[in-house]
């Protein structure tokens, strides 16, 4: 027989965070961004998909499990064309480093979670610029004009998961 009353740990509400479904959703609509026709002459278009990422991790850190960016990052690779398992595994690693960093810290500023944030998504172009095309080939340009442009982009990104989770600090 159940009883009316149901048992919830202390610090914890009966409802789950709505930012356990929004994060992933965000992640996955923000992959989608390269399905937008935009013609360019250079590749500039920042990775979303990897920037709501970081975003949510560093905003808001119970919002996804450890294990998330494997899932994400396969619909990232299958929406943005590079090759399978580019990003489930380098997104992982940006998110273990910032497991690790989060042990090692006390506190974080913004300032370096745009710093860390920065550092990521260079990594995860250049790592991807190596895997993806042949040594020869001039892109460095390009690739450095998408690492400015992500990393100026990243406080908007931030700012933008902010306000998706506003509803559940009220809670």
């Amino acid at each position: 027989m159940n009883s009316p009353i149901e048992w919830v740990p202390l610090g914890r509400s009966e409802k789950k965070p709505r930012a356990r479904w929004l994060a992933p959703l965000s992640v996955m609509l923000g992959s989608m961004v390269t399905l937008l026709p935009f013609v360019a002459t250079i590749p500039f278009l920042p990775p979303f998909g990897l920037m709501m990422l970081l975003g949510w991790r560093l905003v808001r850190t119970d919002s996804m499990r450890v294990w998330a960016p494997v899932p994400l990052g396969f619909f990232d690779d299958m929406m943005s064309g590079q090759p399978l398992g580019n990003a489930m595994f380098f997104w992982t690693v940006c998110v273990l480093a910032i497991e690790v960093i989060d042990t090692r810290l006390v506190w974080r500023d913004f300032w370096q979670d745009w710093l860390i944030a920065t550092g990521a998504i260079a990594f995860c172009l250049i790592i991807g610029r190596l895997i993806a095309t042949p040594l020869y080939a001039h892109v460095d340009t390009a690739l450095l004009v998408q690492i400015v442009i992500s990393a100026a982009l990243f406080p908007v990104i931030a700012r933008f998961c902010t306000w998706l989770d506003r509803d559940s600090k009220r809670r």
